[in-house]
């Protein structure tokens, strides 16, 4: 791969115990309506569902230009971005998935060197069902997601996801984020990427969901 990638080097990051491990996340509270459960990924749980939810949630992003792979991964390619790390899902009262994340461990051989630093985890494959936008789902996830790094050890949750995606990058702002430099994924996509990152134990400015 081909990756051009840059970091500001004001980002400071503490470092976590390098071999720590963790078998499964916290116990997961919620607030979400009855029979909606919000939980760890399960072994049983039905990847090509998993797969088709990832893929209508990043629908948009394609209709406007953007490649995410997330609008085209295989029920292969979310198996193995789920063994990355740590999974959450929502599930409505029927026990479909409709919310997703996953929390991928630090990536010793990541050609992102933000990647490899044992003290950051990152977010991935994060999606909302159209169908249940709007009911704070994202930001539960996200939290829920935190909760899982903050067990791990991590002290950094980063991401990256496209620059031209304005409304995405300013989502993230307003729970904490903040650019600290950039990477290109092309041609596996078809744009520049911006990284970002914020701590762990950090309250973010209130903001819609």
């Amino acid at each position: 791969m081909d990756l051009q990638t840059h970091i500001e080097p004001s980002l400071s990051i503490s470092f976590a115990p390098p071999h720590h491990q963790l078998s499964t996340p916290s116990t997961m509270s919620n607030t979400l309506p009855p029979g909606f459960v919000i939980r760890p990924l399960r072994p049983d749980d039905d990847l090509l569902q998993i797969t088709e939810l990832i893929h209508s949630a990043y629908a948009s992003h394609a209709q406007g230009g953007l490649r995410y792979w997330g609008t085209h991964q295989t029920v292969e390619d979310t198996a193995k971005r789920f063994a990355m790390g740590w999974g959450v899902v929502v599930t409505d009262p029927a026990g479909r998935c409709i919310a997703t994340c996953t929390v991928r461990r630090s990536q010793p051989e990541s050609p992102v060197p933000l990647y490899r630093n044992p003290a950051v985890v990152s977010l991935s494959q994060f999606c909302v069902s159209p169908a249940h936008k709007g009911m704070g789902l994202g930001r539960l996830v996200h939290a829920q997601a935190l909760q899982v790094a903050r067990d791990a050890g991590a002290t950094t949750m980063a991401l990256d996801t496209a620059a031209p995606a304005l409304a995405l990058i300013a989502m993230y702002e307003s729970w904490g984020y903040r650019v600290v430099g950039g990477c290109d994924w092309r041609p596996h996509t078809n744009y520049p990427s911006v990284l970002m990152a914020r701590a762990v134990d950090m309250h973010p400015p209130h903001s819609p969901s």
